[in-house]
């Protein structure tokens, strides 16, 4: 059996998002199908539509930010029901390998398929075809589609009193800002941290570098818009470029730099890594979150002081985020007052504007933009 549902794939690379009627699976054993409410519109669906993250097959359903409804649950699946209100986790945790047993269940093994498109367990399986063909879900689970069908190992039960609207933003952007800083960068009170790029990873970076108790939060970005929203997530200072942050942070610590700098820039390249290094004290730390070209190698960088200075350089995935423990941590801290995420949403879109979407944020208007299904 299976359903047909309006998703947003692209049909190659370079390409750009369009709406078509898929077929959708039912749901098997550890599978749900899903009802969207919000879809998030993150950076990483526009690197797979550029190419600078190639996918395994074509067309390819984008989306991995996103909350919703269960609305059919597979055979012999405990633990879900009909009606339970969800929030997906863009990288999925199955509690039994591992690195899940390391506590590092954002480095799951089930991991190593989300850009094939198919079923983790089976890769040549897929929920969704196109006239008889398979479509590739973005990281397994596809948000930018109206139904979708998934593992319960990418999905998180949440309070129903939490707005999906804004719990969409828990999928990915959220706790991958707000763990590189309170994870990855391990700040601290008193700290002075720069954050590089502000748009929906970056803004949460600065929230969390806010709630760990940093003296001095600097927010770098060359938009405008941008840095008067950064103030509103925490920052203490605001500058166009990384040069005038260093030279800021400088003067604030004795001639030494930051404690960490944070590169949550759309498309990193490695002059910023370069650049994020020489804003960094001794013993300091860099805190790579962004992508570009993932098949880019090198960056400009003087080993002599990464080595002299014992400067830390570390990448960071979904912030270190533990998605069944962080997800409804930061669900709680918003219904408390702590966390923002309504002041994160810039604008609203349908299914059909996925692609309009994708150029407002090349043009610098959105922090994130949401997809809102009827």
């Amino acid at each position: 059996m299976s359903i047909t549902t309006r998703t947003s794939v692209i049909r190659q690379a370079p390409g750009k998002y369009e709406t078509v009627e898929v077929e959708l699976d039912d749901p098997r054993q550890n599978e749900v199908t899903v009802k969207l409410v919000a879809a998030g519109l993150c950076h990483s669906d526009d690197h797979n539509a550029t190419g600078d993250v190639p996918v395994g097959v074509y067309p390819y359903a984008g989306g991995h930010e996103g909350s919703g409804i269960i609305e059919a649950v597979g055979p012999d699946t405990p633990g879900f029901e009909v009606g339970d209100h969800i929030v997906f986790s863009f990288l999925p945790a199955c509690g039994r390998c591992e690195f899940c047993a390391r506590g590092l269940s954002n480095l799951c093994d089930l991991g190593a398929s989300l850009l094939t498109g198919a079923r983790a367990e089976d890769p040549t399986s897929f929920r969704m075809h196109l006239n008889g063909e398979p479509v590739g879900q973005q990281c397994g689970i596809s948000t930018f589609s109206e139904y979708t069908t998934a593992s319960v190992a990418s999905v998180v039960k949440v309070d129903k009193s939490l707005p999906l609207k804004q719990a969409a933003l828990l999928s990915c952007g959220v706790p991958t800002g707000w763990g590189s800083a309170v994870n990855s960068a391990a700040v601290r009170p008193g700290d002075t941290v720069i954050v590089m790029g502000i748009g929906g990873i970056g803004a949460n970076a600065l929230q969390g570098a806010a709630h760990a108790g940093a003296t001095n939060v600097i927010a770098v970005d060359p938009v405008p818009f941008k840095l008067k929203k950064a103030r509103e997530f925490g920052a203490t200072d605001t500058f166009e470029t990384i040069e005038e942050a260093t030279e800021y942070a400088r003067s604030l610590t004795n001639g030494q730099g930051a404690d960490a700098t944070i590169v949550t820039i759309g498309i990193v390249n490695g002059d910023h890594v370069a650049q994020a290094l020489d804003s960094i004290r001794k013993a300091g730390t860099v805190v790579l979150t962004g992508l570009g070209d993932i098949t880019r190698a090198g960056a400009p960088i003087l080993l002599g002081d990464l080595t002299l200075m014992q400067k830390r350089l570390q990448g960071s995935l979904f912030g270190e985020a533990n998605p069944r423990r962080d997800i409804p941590n930061l669900a709680r801290m918003y219904q408390r007052g702590q966390l923002k995420l309504d002041e994160l949403i810039t604008k609203e879109y349908s299914l059909d504007q996925v692609a309009e979407a994708y150029e407002d944020m090349h043009a610098g208007k959105n922090i994130r933009g949401v997809i809102v299904f009827d």
